[in-house]
């Protein structure tokens, strides 16, 4: 009896949350669409001879007094909304997705990107991850677009086709992993690399991607009578597969490679299941040389993936002038 009525509780707690997560999306919605239609109206009026500083104060005034409740309607705000409409109105595929973000992530996009590619890219990460203010300030400030193009090949290849594959912007394994917030000391070993990630999981999936759950440290895996153990274990809903990953103090070394075909073949042995597809593995150094990772993989059929770590945030100009270069490369092998 008890259950059946915890259960309709819980229906009902349901139907309420349903309910009113649907009202907020649409207040989002009109929010979003009325700072568009201002900012349209603000673009155009300007940019008529008629239009000057004077009247925009005027207007600021004017909003002051008949909607004294509406927040944004400053003279920042104001030409944030025109910003914002001028920024996007040419890009028909990025205007359809404004209204599923939050005015303050429309912002910080707004200010925090340069190119329409990076806006895009961010704008679709923000719906799919559903990434809070502090969540997407962050990937802007570590660089994760950069990285993320310069990663798994895709350097090869332009922005356009980059930003147009079927599933961006899924997270891929990148070649580097920005980990500023483990704050470890200046000599630390695996072991406190390890326990420093498990107290900052929350932060690590963020980088890693959400995509990810967390299965399980030191996890265990019997072979032949002997046990073996992975220092972390992850399931990937997008993959459709365990990932593990094995931490590394120093640079990598051709060996590590056979240790975690070891551990892949066991998972998939004796965990993966037959929905699932085979498991990838991650070998995360805090330094690699590019020749001696592309050497050791070079007759290796497993699905493993070399990536380095960083303890402090890289600088952002650094990864937009590789990225940039890159880009300019392509470019010039394309004309040829």
């Amino acid at each position: 009896m008890n259950n059946n009525l915890e259960l309709n509780f819980s229906e009902i707690i349901n139907m309420i949350e349903t309910r009113r997560n649907n009202a907020y999306k649409k207040v989002n919605e009109e929010l979003i669409s009325l700072y568009w239609d201002f900012g349209k109206y603000i673009s155009e009026k300007v940019n008529d001879a008629n239009w000057g500083e004077k009247i925009i104060d005027k207007l600021v005034e004017f909003m002051k007094r008949e909607y004294p409740t509406m927040k944004g309607f400053n003279r920042r705000g104001i030409y944030r909304m025109k910003q914002f409409y001028e920024t996007y109105k040419d890009n028909e595929i990025v205007s359809t997705l404004l209204t599923q973000l939050s005015w303050s992530n429309n912002v910080i996009i707004l200010s925090s990107t340069h190119s329409m590619e990076e806006k895009e890219f961010y704008i679709r990460m923000c719906i799919k991850n559903n990434y809070s203010a502090r969540e997407l300030n962050r990937q802007i400030e570590s660089g994760y677009f950069h990285r993320y193009m310069l990663s798994d090949g895709k350097a090869n290849q332009s922005l356009t086709k980059a930003t147009g594959e079927e599933d961006y912007p899924n997270t891929r394994i990148l070649d580097t992993y920005s980990l500023e917030f483990l704050d470890l000391p200046n000599n630390y070993s695996e072991k406190d690399l390890k326990k420093s990630i498990i107290s900052n999981m929350k932060d690590f999936i963020l980088e890693i991607g959400k995509d990810f759950t967390f299965v399980g440290e030191e996890y265990r895996i019997q072979v032949g009578g002997q046990d073996f153990f992975i220092d972390l274990l992850f399931y990937n809903r997008a993959l459709s597969c365990l990932v593990a990953f094995e931490l590394k103090i120093g640079d990598f070394q051709p060996e590590y490679i056979s240790k975690m075909d070891f551990y892949l073949e066991a998972l998939d042995r004796q965990e993966k299941k037959e929905n699932e597809n085979p498991s990838v593995g991650v070998i995360l150094c805090s330094g690699k040389n590019e020749q001696v990772v592309e050497y050791a993989m070079s007759r290796t059929m497993s699905p493993t993936m070399v990536s380095q770590y960083a303890l402090k945030l890289i600088d952002k100009k650094l990864l937009e002038d590789k990225l940039k270069q890159i880009s300019n490369m392509v470019e010039e092998n394309n004309k040829k």
